[in-house]
């Protein structure tokens, strides 16, 4: 149930995040604390805002998979959670983002009315 709310991101289907009026993408990497630590809280957050965020994980480490993904963006460390709202990259935060935050962060800046 849960791998049906958060989507695998790729190259293939990161557009799809980026154009959706709302969306929430984690970029991670294996054994990396902090990614564990986000895949709880998107865990968490997916059934929420289900039909209303779209969210995903990028896998970077998989080998391939996100080769355009890196040509694009800029990764400082992982994770790095993105925020896109029709088309435009919103906010970038960088490491771990505890819940609240990124709760406050979706109300406010992707489904403000």
């Amino acid at each position: 149930m849960m791998d049906d709310l958060i989507g695998n991101v790729t190259d293939a289907t990161i557009d799809e995040y980026v154009s959706s009026p709302a969306a929430v993408v984690v970029f991670g990497i294996a054994n990396c604390e902090g990614c564990a630590f986000m895949d709880g809280v998107l865990a968490d957050l997916a059934p929420r805002f289900n039909g209303r965020v779209k969210f995903g994980k990028a896998k970077m480490h998989v080998p391939g998979a996100c080769r355009e993904i890196k040509k694009r963006y800029t990764f400082e460390t992982y994770p790095t959670t993105h925020l896109y709202g029709h088309g435009k990259l919103i906010e970038k935060r960088e490491g771990k983002v505890e819940l609240a935050d990124l709760d406050r962060a979706i109300q406010s800046l992707l489904l403000k009315t």
